[in-house]
C-alpha cells in the first residue's frame, strides 16, 4: 500500500484490498488489479503522485492503509510496513537466514535479499489506453520493500505529462519466501518541473542477463509479468525469479531512458 492513494481510492481507513498479490490470473484480471475492481475506482481529483524531474519522491509501503499516515493520523504506523517494531538487522532464523517468520508479507529473508521494487509510467491519461508497450519502468529501489518509507529517484529528462496527467504503477516481484506472485498498484501521476523535449521510447521486454551484461535490454523496459495464466512477458531460466534488479537489466535508481 502506498501514499498517495492508489486506484480503489475508497473511503476505508482499514483496508488491504490494493495490497494483495496477483497470482495465476488472466491478464484482463491482473492488469491494474481489475480482479478486485481497483481499475474502476480512480483516486479523487487532485490526489496525484507528483514526480519532480531530476528529483525524488517518497511513498509509504505498508500491509494495510491503517498502517500509513493516510489513516488514523498515523496512529498505527511505525518504521516498518506492519506497524510493529523490529530490529535494524531483522532477519529470519538460522545462518544463513530462513524467510522472516513473523511477517510473511515481506517475502524475504533479510534486507539484502529483498527483491527490489519499481515505478513505471505511461503517458496516457486514460487507463484504458495504457499498454505494456507504453508503460515504461523509470525508477528502481533495490532491497525493497523493507521499511515503510521509501524514496525513489526521477530521471531529469522525464518529459512532462499530457494535460490529463500520466498513469503510473508500483511494481514488485518477490524473490521466493511464499507464493511466486507479483504486485501491481496503479496511480494517477504527474511529472513536474520538466524541461525535456524527449519522447518516450516503446518499452521492451526485459531479459535475464546476469551471466552476460551484453544481453541486457537497453533503454525503456516493460514491467515484469510473471506466473499468471495469460500475459506473462519474460522468459525465466530454471531456478530463477524475475526481479527489478541488475540481473534483469534494471539498475538501482534511475533506469528509464528516453530517446533523443
Amino acid at each position: 500500500m502506498l501514499r498517495p492513494v492508489a486506484f480503489l481510492a475508497l473511503n476505508n481507513a482499514n483496508t488491504n484490498t490494493a495490497v494483495n498479490p496477483l497470482y495465476n490470473l488472466k491478464k484482463e484480471d491482473w492488469w491494474f488489479q481489475h480482479d478486485r475492481g481497483c481499475d474502476a475506482v480512480p483516486p479523487a481529483d487532485g490526489d496525484i503522485l507528483e514526480l519532480p524531474a531530476g528529483g525524488k519522491f517518497t511513498v509509504e509501503l505498508a500491509h494495510n492503509r491503517a498502517q500509513t499516515t493516510l489513516s488514523y493520523d498515523g496512529k498505527y504506523t511505525s518504521e516498518w510496513p506492519d506497524g510493529k517494531e523490529h530490529p535494524e538487522d531483522w532477519a529470519g532464523p538460522g545462518n544463513p537466514p530462513d524467510c522472516i517468520q513473523d511477517d510473511g508479507a515481506l517475502h524475504t529473508n533479510n534486507q539484502s535479499m529483498a527483491a527490489g521494487t519499481a515505478f513505471a509510467i505511461s503517458y496516457q491519461s486514460d487507463l484504458s489506453a495504457v499498454t505494456m508497450e507504453n508503460l515504461a519502468v523509470f525508477t528502481v529501489l533495490e532491497h525493497t520493500p523493507w521499511k515503510r518509507i521509501a524514496t525513489y529517484e526521477v530521471p531529469k529528462d522525464l518529459p512532462a505529462c499530457p494535460p490529463g496527467g500520466c498513469t503510473c504503477a508500483w511494481l514488485w516481484v518477490p524473490n521466493g519466501c511464499g507464493q511466486p506472485n507479483m504486485y501491481m498498484a496503479g496511480y494517477k501521476c504527474n511529472v513536474t518541473g520538466s524541461t525535456s523535449s524527449k519522447k518516450v521510447a516503446p518499452a521492451q521486454v526485459p531479459v535475464y542477463c546476469a551471466d552476460d551484461s551484453s544481453k541486457c535490454v537497453k533503454g525503456a523496459k516493460q514491467m515484469i509479468a510473471f506466473n499468471q495464466q495469460t500475459g506473462n512477458n519474460v522468459e525465466v531460466p530454471n531456478g530463477k525469479t524475475p526481479m527489478y534488479n541488475t540481473a534483469w537489466g534494471f539498475k538501482n535508481g534511475i533506469t528509464f531512458i528516453s530517446p533523443t
